[in-house]
């Protein structure tokens, strides 16, 4: 039964894991090169990671540089970045390719509130439906006598605490991320 809390447990973290990756790929108005992670670059008949064709810095808190190794392929780059429909908008100087990321307004900041909330409420439902999964687990074996019914509710009670634990901690990115995005 001891599989069961660790199965219920590692289920949870992936849940929280999976958050805490889509808020990281939310534009906040700061330059932040995470939002370019799922860019993909066509190079020699291959769709590759930006980050593995070119060299991508942070030059000011609004502005991201992207220099690709081969220069050949700076058009490329550029039209990987606007079909990755990320509302970016890159421009060219030279053989670099700079992408300007302005301030958030009002209206943008509470969009992106109700997505957050949105992704939040998502991840708590799964997180409820990891923890009714298990505890239907549990009824189970104690239906099939494998398991006492002592055991049962001590087992359901320790998958209520998991519970808890990982919707407190959802709650916190939550509010770590509004509070970001409210700057």
């Amino acid at each position: 039964m001891k599989e069961i809390i660790e199965e219920t447990e590692a289920l949870m973290k992936k849940v929280e894991k999976n958050l805490l990756e889509e808020f990281s790929k939310i534009r906040l108005g700061k330059a932040n090169p995470i939002i370019l992670e799922e860019i993909k670059v066509l190079y020699f008949g291959q769709k590759l990671p930006l980050n593995q064709v070119a060299s991508i810095n942070v030059i000011n808190p609004q502005t991201i540089a992207i220099e690709p190794w081969d220069k050949n392929i700076i058009r490329d780059v550029e039209r990987a970045i606007n079909e990755a429909n990320l509302g970016l908008n890159p421009q060219i100087e030279g053989t670099i390719i700079k992408i300007f990321f302005p301030p958030l307004s009002e209206e943008r900041r509470q969009e992106l509130i109700k997505f957050i909330r949105k992704l939040t409420e998502e991840r708590r439902v799964s997180i409820r439906n990891i923890r009714r999964d298990a505890i239907e687990k549990i009824k189970k074996s104690e239906k099939e006598k494998t398991l006492s019914e002592d055991e049962s509710h001590r087992l359901q009670d320790e998958i209520q605490k998991l519970t808890d634990k990982f919707n407190e901690a959802i709650d916190r990115h939550e509010k770590a991320k509004e509070k970001d995005i409210l700057g």
